[in-house]
This record gives C-alpha cells, sequence and structure tokens, in this order.
C-alpha cells in the first residue's frame, strides 16, 4: 500500500468520519457529472427554446437505461475489489481491475450500436410529440456515440472507490465538467449548433475524463494499477461480479424502462409540461446526489468489513448512512421547496414551464426522504453481496405498483397532479418493503451465525 493519500481502509476507526470523508468527494464528483446534462438543458433552453428543452428532457429517461444497467455491473465490480482489499487479497484485486476494464470496453461498444438502432423506437413508445422528436433523436445519438467514453470513466472512477480513492477522480470530473460548460456555450451560442452542439459539447468532455482516469490507473504505482498486457476476462472474477451487479443493474435499467412510461404520460399534457417536468427532474437529480453517494459510502463500507469478518461494523455503518441521508435530504428538499419557482426559472423564463416545474418539486421533494432510505439500503444490503433483495423490492414498487397507480389514477382524475405523484408511491411501497426484508435478514444471521466471534468470510 503505498500512501493513506490514495486508499481508505474502512474497517477501523470512526464510522460517521469515513463515511462522511468517503461521501464529499464522491458527492462533488456526483454534483460535475450531473452538470454534464444539465448545463445541456440550462444553455439549450435559454437559447434554442422549450421545445429543445423538452427534447432533452424526454431523452433523460433513455440515457439513464443504459447508465443505470452499467451501473449494476460497476457496483458489482466494486463490490468485488471492495472485498478482496478488505481481506489484503491483492492478487485477485488485480485480476479484477483488469476484468472490469477489458468488459467495460466490450459494453461502450455495445451501447453505442443499440443506442443508434433503438433510439427513434424508444421515442415512439414514449409517444414524443412531433416537434420534439427530430431534436430529440439527433440528441440521442450522438450522445451514444460517446457511450465509450462514459462507461470507462464510471468504471474507473468506481475501482479508485472500491479502495476509498474519491479525490482524484473528482479533480478529473470537475475540470471536464467546467470544459463541458465552455463547450456548450461555445458550440450553441457562438457557431449556432443548437442541440446538436451541446451533445457534442458533452461526449468530447466525457471522452477526455476517461482518458485522464485510464492514464491514472495506468501510471499508478498502487495496488489498482491497470496493466495492458493483462488485460482479460477472468470467468470466475466475472461470474462473481455479475452474481452481485447483475441484479442492481436490471432492477435499475427496468425502473428506468418504467420512467418512460411516466414521461409518456407525461407527454400528453404538452411541450410546455414536459420541459416543466424536465426541470422538476434535473433539480430532484442533484437533491439525490448525496443519497447516492451515502448509498456508495454504505456499499464500499459495508463490502470491506464483511471482507474483513466486521458483520457488526458493517451493520453499524449502515445505520449511520441512513441517518445522514435522511438530515442532508431533509435540509436540500426544504431549500428546493422554498425556491422552486427561482429554481425552475435557471432552465427557462417561460411562464407555463416554471409554473409546472414549481408544482413537480413542491408536490414530491419531501417524499425523497423516503427515496434515501431505499437507496443507501440497498446500497448496504449489495455491499453484503445481497443485491436480490432491492431488485425485488424496487422492481415490484417503483414499476409494477407504479404502473398499477398510474393506469388507475389516470383514468379517475388525468392531471399533471396525478401522474407527477407516481414516483412518491413508489418510494414509498419500497421503503416498506425493504426495511421488512432487512430486518428479516438480520434476524436470520443473528439466530444462525455460530457465537465464537468474527471470522474472515469467503470473498
Amino acid at each position: 500500500m503505498k500512501s493513506k493519500s490514495t486508499v481508505r481502509d474502512m474497517t477501523d476507526g470512526s464510522i460517521s468520519r469515513h463515511l462522511i470523508a468517503f461521501s464529499i468527494p464522491l458527492l462533488a464528483g456526483n454534483v460535475f457529472q450531473m452538470l454534464y446534462n444539465t448545463v445541456d438543458s440550462i444553455v439549450v433552453g435559454n437559447f434554442v427554446g422549450k421545445e429543445a428543452l423538452a427534447a432533452i428532457s424526454s431523452t433523460t429517461m433513455i440515457v439513464n437505461i443504459m447508465i443505470f444497467f452499467f451501473s449494476g455491473f460497476s457496483i458489482g465490480g466494486g463490490v468485488v475489489i471492495s472485498r478482496y482489499f478488505g481481506a489484503k487479497q491483492m492478487d485477485d484485486l488485480h485480476k479484477t481491475v483488469e476484468t472490469t476494464i477489458a468488459v467495460t470496453i466490450l459494453f461502450g461498444i455495445f451501447f453505442t450500436f443499440a443506442g443508434f438502432i433503438l433510439v427513434p423506437v424508444m421515442l415512439r413508445l414514449m409517444l414524443t410529440p412531433d416537434d420534439v422528436f427530430p431534436q430529440a433523436e439527433l440528441y440521442l445519438k450522438i450522445y451514444f456515440s460517446g457511450a465509450l467514453g462514459l462507461l470507462i470513466y464510471n468504471m474507473g472512477s468506481g475501482i479508485l472507490r472500491a479502495v476509498g480513492d474519491t479525490r482524484r477522480p473528482l479533480y478529473f470530473l470537475i475540470f471536464t465538467s467546467l470544459l463541458n460548460t465552455v463547450l456548450d456555450l461555445v458550440f450553441v451560442i457562438v457557431f449556432k449548433a443548437g442541440i446538436a452542439g451541446a451533445a457534442l459539447a458533452t461526449i468530447l468532455s466525457q471522452f477526455l475524463s476517461a482518458f485522464l482516469v485510464l492514464w491514472l490507473l495506468t501510471k499508478t504505482e498502487d495496488i489498482y494499477k491497470l496493466t495492458w498486457h493483462d488485460l482479460r476476462v477472468d470467468l470466475p472474477i466475472l461470474k462473481m461480479i455479475f452474481e452481485i451487479g447483475l441484479p442492481a443493474g436490471l432492477q435499475a435499467m427496468i425502473t428506468s424502462v418504467s420512467n418512460t412510461f411516466v414521461q409518456a404520460y407525461i407527454n400528453g399534457f404538452g411541450s410546455g409540461c414536459m420541459a416543466g417536468w424536465g426541470a422538476y427532474n434535473k433539480l430532484d437529480s442533484f437533491i439525490f446526489l448525496p443519497i447516492n453517494s451515502l448509498s456508495q459510502a454504505a456499499t464500499t463500507f459495508v463490502s470491506q468489513n464483511i471482507g474483513a469478518g466486521k458483520k457488526d461494523r458493517a451493520n453499524e455503518g449502515a445505520v449511520r448512512a441512513i441517518q445522514l441521508s435522511l438530515i442532508v435530504t431533509a435540509a436540500i428538499a426544504t431549500i428546493l421547496v422554498v425556491t422552486a419557482p427561482a429554481a425552475t426559472s435557471l432552465f427557462t423564463k417561460d411562464a407555463e414551464v416554471i409554473r409546472y416545474g414549481a408544482l413537480f418539486i413542491r408536490m414530491n421533494t419531501y417524499f425523497l426522504m423516503f427515496n434515501a432510505v431505499n437507496h443507501v439500503l440497498a446500497g448496504a444490503l449489495r455491499g453484503r453481496g445481497q443485491s436480490k433483495i432491492p431488485m425485488y423490492c424496487m422492481l415490484a414498487c417503483f414499476v409494477i405498483i407504479r404502473q398499477i397507480y398510474l393506469f388507475i389514477g389516470s383514468r379517475v382524475a388525468y392531471t399533471p397532479y396525478v401522474v407527477g405523484f407516481g414516483y412518491p408511491v413508489g418510494w414509498m411501497t419500497c421503503c416498506a418493503a425493504e426495511l421488512i426484508l432487512y430486518a428479516r435478514l438480520l434476524r436470520k444471521e443473528t439466530r444462525y451465525v455460530a457465537p465464537q466471534g468474527n471470522k474472515k468470510t469467503s470473498i
């Protein structure tokens, strides 16, 4: 282990300090990564028009299908790396790094071609209006051409997070996010490239971030060094990664597909409501960032401690992470509810769009506290290798229950209020289900684990 500054061993020391110190750089990184698409929306909404803003808004769910599916693989790779790191099995850790990068390259190529083929089909399924469709299709095709850069950065930074290093990927992301902002302004305002310019700015910045993280992994002499001549797929390790990550990826992808049906209901209210819903979703995503950061912190913390045989410490870390996420979510939600019209006006000056955006913010934002519990607890479960529990809960609640609610609710009263409340319905039911199943898991472990104390668990 070369330096304390590049890795973080969470198996000893203050639990809260580890979670906060891990989460803050990760939160900052997530903020800047979110800025990629948000800056696109702000620039396009203010300098191109509400139809272009609606086009970008309608593409978010489709882009998320790719990102969320791959995030499952990234989570699985991170958990395995964290386990090997906690267990001090460095040869296996090295094999996992090479395997994850090799498979990421294959995924990037696949998503590029699949995106080009499926984009028109997905937009039609979402009932995208004719005045929005051409720009949405153009934006997505350009975006998917940069899929490889996005995935490589996310996997590379995931490797670093698995050993506790969140700072250096953050520095790269800050630089490329600022570059994306500059390129957005140049392509859209100076070159008048419209929505295509915004998409091009994003993929160029993503490729640069991928190059920087690969350079870091290749040049380091630390335990996670990427050695290109060792780049190959280790099938037993890949099997472990998919056993942990595939349920998470499928859950996230199918949930995102379900969200496209929510978008289809919203699309029925016209481009003004679509743009307002899109602005709300961008702001909602920023509130979700600390939740996501603490979820990833819980995954790494729990995984390292399970690898070191410290289950009680792992469980305590999960509880602390949930408590922190609730406090932060409540504080941010309060600020956003108070400033809802002003926050929405960042994206557009259109009065109709601002009215809808403020409506959705004030109606749904506090319910994100239920989602905070969902995702942090899901992160802790994945760190324990229990990816199927959150997958079943989220698929049942975010997909089935939400769609049943929308189907019935839209026939009783087809209004933006009814449709927009579809998100909280899924969050609340999932929170109840996950808490019940997690409590049952802990009771089962207490009943069957031998009382002679902790010992190192198998990977």
